[in-house]
């Protein structure tokens, strides 16, 4: 029996979805379950390699869709400037480097190469470019191999795509991606030809020779999810929903919207055998749902995306007057409202402090808003962390998001005894704030009217305080923690799994 997990693609500010499925590898691998975690993307800018052993996959758990076909190895890149330059004819006059950027310029003709580095301290290329008379012609890509290469033509005075191959060990080709003018993508296997990603999924399942020993789980299906459904009737079929799932605002009593990502599985439920929400108010919501505007009635469990191994008690004092604050710095997050409450609250608790942890393209708005508010010296940009040992030093963790399917940080934040502020809002945050237990739960509304913002998490952070309400709170949040423990959610799985895969041969 294998289960196979089906997802996107991945990077290094990897979303949710991601951390999910790396927090249910670690649960699979505890219970002796083989398992595959399958990326479909078209990643070639990164060694998809580093990526996913980043957030903690094991190599032998991770399956690309393109080297799938080849005999190349999931592996760190370990080719070298030598070694790409070796087969690169020519008199070498000089190089040039900025970062992970290293330009081999050639005196014999016009030509240089471009090798994008691991590190800038290393002499490792996970990518070269090769450059003609001023034309890009060709990009090779390496981890312990050359596993692609791109082919390029000029045309209209810019570089075009026209054709990537994918190799063997041996350098053989094990197949070739074909670009037509419209830039539509034709596979070309030896035995064998197939016209767009979606022919190419159908294949790639085929190849998995799936039975009902075996269990598909589907994180995203944007762009392959007919073909999945379809081939995994051979085995079984779970879908994981992962955000809100349907459209509030553009519903009523006769009518449902859902959300783009889930239309397609909650249309054909029948031929899922279970979804998997992370919340019980979620599967509460989903099941009613389903009741009122559906023939179907699928099966719908409650397992968290994520565990926590332990409560983690501080190692020394927590530091006084100290708020947290972890996600990526992206706009729907709203750190923003945040730093704008805390300078407002500050005016009134001169001792508080903001630690923000996490990167993103909002850095450089909060960084102004900083300053703006000369409040350097209290709110501070801490970037990316390993935070296990950082949250035992805060008091109160602050979160903005108006829509948290899960919210992984809120759940190590209560693992690590914070009280925590947030959005009444799915789904979340009423799993993990219990309003006046362990935090507070501000009530939203659609209008985000940010001086109301500003204002209700100001006085709530000032009522915790000056009402003293932390040492209580702490041990709600502890308490609240238990619920997710490690061994809690694997069982969880466990049941499930020998639910579905039992329930096939009854």
């Amino acid at each position: 029996m294998t289960i196979y997990n089906i997802n996107l693609g991945i990077g290094w500010a990897s979303s949710g979805v991601e951390y999910a499925q790396a927090y249910r590898a670690g649960i699979f691998r505890s219970l002796d379950l083989a398992s595959k975690f399958i990326f479909t993307d078209l990643i070639l800018a990164d060694n998809i390699q580093h990526l996913t052993a980043n957030i903690g996959f094991a190599d032998d758990q991770v399956i690309w869709l393109y080297n799938h076909f080849t005999d190349i190895k999931l592996a760190p890149t370990s080719v070298t400037v030598d070694e790409v330059l070796a087969s690169f004819g020519g008199l070498e006059s000089h190089r040039e480097q900025d970062g992970k950027v290293l330009r081999v310029y050639f005196s014999d003709e016009d030509k240089f190469v471009t090798c994008y580095l691991v590190d800038s301290a290393k002499n490792l290329v996970q990518h070269a470019e090769y450059v003609f008379g001023g034309n890009l012609i060709r990009k090779d890509y390496f981890s312990y191999k050359r596993y692609c290469t791109e082919y390029f033509a000029p045309k209209d005075q810019v570089a075009r795509l026209y054709q990537r191959s994918f190799f063997n060990e041996d350098g053989s080709t094990a197949y070739d991606i074909l670009l037509t003018e419209g830039q539509e993508e034709v596979y070309r296997f030896k035995d064998r030809i197939l016209y767009g990603k979606p022919a190419l999924m159908r294949y790639f399942m085929q190849h998995l020779n799936l039975s009902k020993s075996d269990l598909v789980i589907l994180d995203r299906e944007t762009g392959i999810g007919q073909a999945v459904f379809e081939e995994a009737q051979k085995a079984h079929l779970a879908v994981v929903v992962h955000a809100e799932h349907y459209s509030e605002n553009a519903s009523n009593e006769a009518y449902l919207l859902w959300n783009n990502y889930y239309e397609y599985q909650f249309t054909n439920a029948d031929k899922v055998d279970c979804f998997i929400v992370s919340t019980d108010r979620q599967k509460e919501v989903l099941e009613g749902q389903f009741a009122q505007y559906s023939q179907h009635r699928p099966r719908i469990v409650t397992i968290p995306v994520g565990s926590i191994d332990q409560l983690t008690e501080p190692a020394r004092e927590r530091k006084p007057f100290s708020l947290i604050t972890a996600s990526r710095l992206a706009k729907e997050k709203h750190i923003d409202w945040l730093v704008k409450a805390v300078i407002q609250a500050h005016q009134i608790l001169p001792e508080l402090t903001f630690d923000i942890y996490g990167s993103g393209g909002e850095e450089s708005l909060l960084r102004e808003i900083i300053t703006a508010h000369q409040a350097e010296n209290y709110i501070q940009l801490k970037g990316h962390a390993d935070l296990a040992q950082i949250y035992p030093q805060y008091e109160v963790y602050l979160t903005a998001s108006t829509s948290e399917g899960f919210g992984l940080t809120l759940m190590e934040a209560v693992g690590s005894g914070l009280p925590l502020i947030g959005f009444d809002v799915p789904y979340g945050n009423q799993t993990f704030i219990q309003d006046g237990q362990n935090g507070y739960l501000i009530p939203s509304s659609d209008d985000h009217v940010e001086t109301a913002i500003k204002r209700s998490f100001a006085e709530k952070i000032c009522q915790l305080y000056q009402e003293n309400h932390l040492p209580a709170m702490r041990t709600a949040s502890y308490e609240l923690a238990r619920g997710f423990l490690t061994d809690k959610v694997r069982d969880k799985w466990k049941k499930t799994i020998e639910e579905v895969l039992h329930d096939s041969t009854i």
